[in-house]
């Protein structure tokens, strides 16, 4: 039996990416490349080079199973965890141990997001199988650190020992918060430093104990009765349950404060897709300017991503430093230095 399986966390909302991303349809389920496949489902076909169908599981809000099930149609629909409240990563990894460990007790997991794209697939699927193969046999906790190509202000850093503890796997000192700039240039320049991808391999028996030593009340509430998960009672019961957690991250809970914390330094062509100007990063090549869709004409325009899901004609000229995305509903026209603020002029707009 395959005791390896990967959970995807699909329940975000993906507001900086508003106005493409919406409650209704989070960028999860964005074809956001303009390749033809969501975010998610190539999240899910790259799962599918690691382990079987049935061993990939999506974490998800209740109100984007359809979603799920739309996009990723092989899925059993018993693999689809739906949580019935948003309370952060620690519940959702939690309840996702369970799960996992009721379907197989000497079981390894990863933890991946659903709208993060990896460019060097095959150098990815082979760090992921030395990290699961670690967990396998040490009581470990493993993240992916990603090797910095830039002193990026939007990331969180992993600071690490410089001797490997095991072949390739370096023990990690502390995470660090998003820093400022001059900040983030002393980390990249240092080289002790790596981005925080929130990647996470651990086996169940791992995590579950993390659990029980730094984040009891979480763990408590989940397994009141733990003989629920992988049943027909388990949904009803999560529904009654899960709601009680605290709402706090698993970086918060678990990461944080374990002492057996371990990082490889993965060079695997990573971007989280969190905010426009990352998918500007990503995209552009040659040319600063980045368009996606029918009909763009621009004219004289530098530092530039436009992109557009509709079929009328859009001319810009004379544009710098900006990013255009055109909807049916909306329309973003919006300094790409003051992009942070997007997620609250949301929320000012009630969407």
């Amino acid at each position: 039996m395959n005791n390896k399986y990967i959970a995807i966390m699909a329940g975000g909302i993906g507001a900086r990416f508003w106005p493409a991303s919406t409650k209704d349809r989070p960028k999860q389920f964005l074809d956001i490349l303009g390749i033809g496949k969501s975010l998610i489902r190539l999240t899910y076909e790259r799962a599918l080079r690691q382990v079987p169908n049935e061993n990939i599981l999506i974490i998800t809000n209740s109100n984007y199973k359809d979603l799920v099930m739309k996009h990723l149609p092989e899925l059993p629909e018993a693999n689809i965890l739906c949580e019935p409240s948003m309370n952060n990563t620690a519940p959702s990894v939690a309840y996702t141990a369970l799960r996992i460990h009721a379907m197989c007790p000497d079981a390894v997991f990863a933890i991946v997001a659903s709208d993060h794209v990896i460019l060097h697939e095959d150098r990815y699927i082979d760090i992921m199988d030395k990290a699961m193969n670690l967990a396998a046999t040490e009581d470990v906790i493993v993240t992916l650190g990603i090797q910095p190509t830039r002193p990026d202000t939007g990331y969180g850093y992993i600071n690490f020992q410089s001797e490997d503890v095991y072949p390739g796997f370096y023990k990690v000192n502390s995470f660090k918060e998003k820093p400022d700039l001059d900040t983030a240039i002393t980390y990249v320049n240092s080289g002790q430093y790596l981005w925080n991808a929130g990647i996470f391999v651990w086996s169940t028996l791992t995590i579950l104990k993390a659990f029980k030593e730094h984040a009891p009340e979480i763990l408590s509430i989940l397994s009141e009765d733990s003989s629920k998960y992988n049943t027909s009672d388990e949904q009803a019961y999560v529904n009654e349950v899960y709601p009680q957690t605290e709402r706090i991250s698993v970086d918060y809970a678990i990461l944080e404060r374990a002492e057996n914390v371990y990082t490889i330094p993965a060079d695997i062509g990573w971007s989280d897709l969190g905010t426009w100007n990352s998918l500007h990063a990503y995209m552009r090549s040659v040319s600063d300017v980045v368009s996606v869709g029918q009909n763009i004409h621009l004219i004289d325009s530098e530092d530039l991503i436009v992109i557009s899901n509709n079929y009328k004609q859009i001319v810009i000229k004379g544009l710098k430093d900006y990013i255009v995305i055109d909807e049916q509903d909306a329309l973003l026209i919006y300094p790409k230095s003051d992009e942070q603020e997007i997620k609250e002029v949301v929320k000012g707009l009630g969407q």
